[in-house]
């Protein structure tokens, strides 16, 4: 501030994250996005939060404070689905865990309260605040929260990525409109005494309903998940204890422009250099050489929080923006011609699912791919296809690989050869997918393509490569204990899994995180969409069975696995035969391994 002649910051941002300048990073984008449209801008990563020391540094801001928790959520940052603490922290110098607290927006947002008073703005944002706008399950609490609008004493929350309501209440704010007056922007919170102060709205299931009744929790989340769309949704008001919080409809999808703007914003590209002597951050070392070509994801996959944060319209940057980045990449230290990523939250959706969406938003009560795929889905590659053969011709660049999702039921529907450009030029080796499940009856429940659709996949690409000559493999992620899951469809999973020859070694169990229809379904025990009845396995039991069956070669499973089987009546795959998952229990006397090796001898892997 001293070096820039500044005597007072307009905004000062609270992060949960380690500072990291690039486009990947909420903070970064906001903060620069902030700068050029002439805001003088400051950023506290990381403070010290037991007093007030650091949220003080920076002095009093002249129009507000934002507080995010980073690009994570900090629960999940800190917990596993067992809810254990995890020892590392990937957006935090060094990758060590302890930088941020539990419930990081909360607990900043109270301590710039202890520190400024009210008279100062504070706004909330980010993946964090974005899913807890309205009374909402915490998992790791076991218990339904009120909005974290109320929890966290804040003026205002902007919900979803933010950068169009950040320069919308700025505007305002800059020209002298009070924080509790701003009322009109669309991806904003905000609250009021009661309903008398609103007017054109749908009033959801109260905090003091929800808490207490499972089916009126069903009922609110149907409503917001309904009205989750910028063109067409509606304003929601949610009662919360003495004030009634209010959502506005979604922010309309940046346009190719704007996206540009934001992309094309002067970043260092790494992280602060007051990380250099702790090793940096570690999340900035997985997206150093990638691209964000696009945003959104229509693909209905109902545990994750895209639909609720990016929502499902796609948003792309212009061919002339990404290839800028690209060229950019190359003169960048440490860079060796390989461009480690092109795409987004589902790759090879680069497009709107179809032409009317940028007029008319997404259809209400309909999926775009599930359960089955809409008559109207435009199935076209043509342009993505076309920007990586533009960014493969550039001078300096050898490879360019795609990381990001792939959806396959999609890739089958279309008459294009993306599958057989992305086996000749797109992958390292393996394609990493997530089928998530093969129950027809789960992935129905998930939102993801059945069996037989991921098969005639795995065919395809089989017979792709082998045409190539290329030995090139699939590395499926599967997820125990979703929702509609039962231990009779873990085994069907794991007797799938040794059929294929496959050896999972990461498996991921299911996390109920805020904001999502699964989660709703956890909780409640309904889906909220249609009524029906859905079992959980909730039981740590019962779920680290499910969790085990993915892995039933690994010694350490192996009596979670027997009894599984045990208990579903399966002891056919108990035994010395080709389908059996596992050998008989070992009986004292017995001559042999004492840990039945020749059951578990890790064989090569075989991928499809």
């Amino acid at each position: 501030m001293r070096n820039r002649g500044w005597e007072q910051l307009d905004f000062i941002f609270v992060s949960g994250d380690a500072y990291v300048d690039h486009p990947s990073f909420g903070p970064a984008i906001l903060c620069r996005l902030l700068e050029k449209h002439g805001y003088k801008v400051g950023i506290i990563p990381q403070p010290d939060w037991k007093n007030t020391v650091d949220f003080a540094r920076l002095g009093k801001p002249r129009l507000g404070f934002l507080v995010s928790s980073g690009n994570l959520d900090s629960q999940l940052n800190r917990y596993t689905a067992a809810k254990k603490v995890r020892h590392q922290d990937q957006y935090s110098p060094g990758g060590k865990s302890g930088y941020r607290p539990e419930r990081a927006v909360v607990v900043y947002s109270k301590m710039l309260r202890k520190c400024w008073g009210n008279d100062v703005p504070i706004i909330i944002g980010g993946i964090e605040a974005s899913l807890r706008r309205f009374a909402h399950y915490d998992y790791w609490s076991d218990k339904v929260r009120r909005s974290i609008l109320m929890d966290s004493e804040a003026d205002l929350l902007i919900y979803g990525m933010g950068e169009r309501q950040l320069i919308d209440v700025a505007a305002q704010l800059h020209q002298g409109v009070e924080i509790h007056n701003i009322q009109d922007v669309q991806g904003t919170c905000f609250k009021v005494p009661d309903f008398d102060y609103i007017w054109d709205y749908k009033a959801i299931p109260s905090y003091e309903e929800v808490k207490v009744s499972r089916e009126k929790f069903a009922q609110a989340f149907k409503d917001e998940f309904l009205e989750q769309d910028a063109f067409r949704g509606k304003k929601l008001a949610q009662q919360n204890e003495d004030w009634c919080v209010v959502q506005n409809p979604p922010a309309l999808p940046l346009s190719v422009e704007e996206m540009d703007e934001i992309y094309d914003l002067p970043y260092e590209r790494k992280w602060h250099p007051i990380y250099d002597d702790m090793g940096g951050v570690p999340a900035y070392k997985e997206v150093e050489f990638s691209i964000t070509a696009h945003r959104g994801c229509f693909g209905g996959c109902n545990f994750c929080a895209i639909i609720s944060h990016q929502g499902r319209i796609i948003q792309r940057r212009s061919d002339e923006s990404i290839l800028r980045e690209a060229k950019l990449l190359t003169g960048l230290p440490g860079f060796k011609g390989y461009i480690h990523d092109v795409g987004g939250p589902t790759a090879n959706f680069h497009r709107t699912s179809c032409d009317e969406q940028l007029k008319r938003g997404t259809c209400h009560g309909k999926q775009c791919l599930s359960p089955d795929a809409c008559n109207h889905l435009v199935v076209d590659h043509s342009d993505y296809l076309g920007l990586l053969r533009k960014i493969r011709e550039l001078p300096g660049i050898k490879k360019v690989f795609i990381r990001s999702g792939i959806r396959f039921d999609y890739l089958m529907r279309a008459k294009d050869n993306f599958l057989e450009e992305l086996c000749e030029h797109h992958i390292s080796g393996q394609l990493k997918i997530a089928p998530e499940h093969i129950s027809d009856r789960v992935t129905r429940i998930m939102g993801k393509s059945r069996k037989d659709i991921y098969m005639r996949f795995v065919n395809r690409f089989m017979a792709i490569n082998k045409r190539l000559g290329k030995k090139q493999f699939l590395v499926p992620y599967f997820m125990s204990s979703h929702p509609g899951a039962t231990l009779e469809d873990a085994i069907e999973l794991a007797v799938f899994i040794k059929e294929m020859g496959y050896h999972p070694e990461q498996v991921q169990d299911f996390i109920p995180t805020p904001g999502t229809l699964s989660t709703c379904m956890w909780y409640s025990g309904i889906n909220p969409l249609t009524g029906e009845r859905i079992y959980t396995a909730k039981k740590p039991e019962d779920k680290a069975m499910q969790r085990a069956l993915m892995q039933y070669w690994l010694p350490r499973n192996y009596s979670l696995v027997r009894k599984a089987l045990q208990k579903a009546n399966r002891q056919d795959l108990i035994g010395f035969g080709p389908k059996c998952l596992i050998r008989p229990e070992r009986k004292q006397g017995d001559v042999g391994n004492k840990a039945h090796k020749g059951n578990y001898k890790r064989k090569k892997d075989k991928k499809v």
